[in-house]
């Protein structure tokens, strides 16, 4: 086989299957030998398995070769682009999905008021089991999902004893914000890059949102938040009792722990499969889904 020609379908790892994402800083990733590699600037060298990952996270001071992109699309695993210490989400690479049945059936549900307000109510129901949301419209589970957070927010506060002040933070004078603002802006950032692998992975649509409907990646911010309260925000405010003056390295490493202990990764793909009615894995053609069951 040539150099990082595109393997056999049955021989790419599913996205439920992969390892949770790596984040890298300070570095260059290349190609040697047929495989990626990682040169840190401390001189660490790395192969790293791009087909087994679930997305690369490169944060300052990366480097990244046209081959070891090259590599990464066709291994199909996302490449994104993030902040000092994940801070920020800037941007990410989409992989090539090997059939456009997902972005055709995600574009119809999204297209169509009725079943866009109905999925927008079955994400609210995986966070929220039991509440009453018939009748009621995107606008008004916003608000309703707001009211739920914000006491989320304080009951983990008094959990871990940790002063919550609500969630407040300025981009461009970061230092000002406290360090529970500044770790779940951390998590967050590694779970969108998650969220973003897998969805790209399977083939969804990352700019057609339900709930959110601003930005570039609404539909991966509607993911994400279905698994906050499973991963980064429990990370953020263990982190901030472990370590007040953490950088970044402990909620990431406690974000990890989430992902892994919760089966994020084996559980998204089969939530993502229920909220657009089809089975897992055998995406059904656009205009064959059936009825809607909420």
């Amino acid at each position: 086989m040539a150099l990082f020609e595109r393997p056999p379908l049955e021989t790419l790892a599913s996205a439920k299957d992969r390892w949770t994402p790596l984040y890298l800083e300070h570095g260059r990733l290349e190609v040697d030998d047929s495989s990626v590699k990682w040169i840190g600037s401390d001189g660490l060298l790395c192969r790293i398995p791009v087909a087994t990952v679930s997305a690369l996270i490169l944060g300052p001071g990366t480097t990244i070769t046209h081959a070891a992109i090259k590599a990464c699309a066709e291994s199909n695993t996302p490449v994104c682009w993030t902040g000092e210490d994940s801070l920020r989400f800037y941007a990410f690479g989409l992989a090539p999905n090997h059939t456009n049945d997902m972005p055709r059936l995600h574009a119809e549900a999204w297209a169509d008021k009725r079943r866009r307000t109905q999925i927008a109510r079955a994400m609210f129901l995986m966070r929220f089991p039991g509440v009453e949301v018939e009748g009621k419209s995107v606008k008004e589970l916003r608000g309703m999902e707001g009211l739920r957070v914000r006491t989320l927010y304080a009951q983990f506060g008094l959990q871990h004893g940790v002063t919550w002040k609500g969630r407040n933070y300025d981009r461009q004078n970061w230092e000002m914000s406290d360090g529970i603002n500044q770790a779940l802006s951390s998590a967050n950032a590694s779970l969108y890059a998650l969220c973003a692998a897998v969805v790209c992975s399977l083939g969804y649509l990352p700019g057609l949102g339900f709930v959110h409907d601003a930005g570039t990646l609404p539909f991966v911010y509607d993911v994400a938040n279905l698994y906050k309260h499973l991963t980064s925000i429990p990370a953020a405010f263990l982190a901030t009792r472990q370590d007040p003056k953490d950088d970044g390295e402990l909620v990431r490493k406690l974000f990890k722990q989430r992902v892994e202990e919760e089966r994020i990764l084996q559980r998204m793909p089969k939530d993502l499969a229920t909220l657009f009615q089809t089975a897992e894995a055998a995406p059904v053609q656009a205009g064959d889904h059936p009825p809607s069951a909420l």
